[in-house]
This record gives C-alpha cells, structure tokens and sequence, in this order.
C-alpha cells in the first residue's frame, strides 16, 4: 500500500463516524454482503459513507492491508474497523450495533 492510499483511507475513517468500504455504494449495492451492511445501516436510520471499492483499485486492496481482513465490506465507526457483513449481522441481531452506534454519534 502507497502512503497516499494509506493516507486517503486514515482521512475517510476519521473524517466519518461511520465509513464503510464497500462494493458499489449506498444507493446501489454491487454485492449481497454490501447490500446486507446498507440494509442493517438504514434500519437503523444512521448517517454513513460508503467507498466503491470497484472505482478504486488501490483502496480495494489497501482497505484489506489497512484493517488486516481480507474480505470486503468493511465497516468502521468513530475510526475502530468493527468488521464485514457477518459480523454487523451478528453484532446487530444481539443489539450490540445499537449502543455502539449510538454512543458513537452521540459523542
């Protein structure tokens, strides 16, 4: 990974609450776990970013440098990587999601 990419995706993290990398974006999911991560996002009605990973070849594979995890979406809130579609799956369907997320805007 080039400083610049690693430096463009340290921005993005910080810069949004909740960022995720992803396969198409927000209005058009180009995978079933993208889709899976926008639908959980929007039931909980939050603001979030989304990063086509498709458009941008060095963030695709820099992403999986980054957080050390190999596969795509990946989801980070206040700038600590929670994981990919299975894991929000599983975090939200116990309500950890929830209070995560609402501590994290809140602050």
């Amino acid at each position: 990974m080039t400083p610049e990419t690693k430096e463009k995706i340290d921005n993005l993290v910080k810069e949004n609450k909740i960022m995720v990398f992803m396969k198409g974006n927000k209005l058009m999911p180009q995978c079933g776990f993208s889709n899976n991560v926008v639908q959980i996002l929007n039931t909980l009605g939050v603001p979030f970013e989304t990063l086509d990973v498709l458009a941008d070849q060095e963030i695709r594979q820099g992403i999986k440098e980054y957080s050390n995890w190999p596969t795509i979406p990946q989801v980070y809130l206040s700038g600590e990587f929670l994981g990919g579609s299975d894991i929000l799956i599983e975090m939200y369907n116990k309500g950890e999601l929830q209070q995560k997320v609402e501590v994290a805007l809140a602050s």
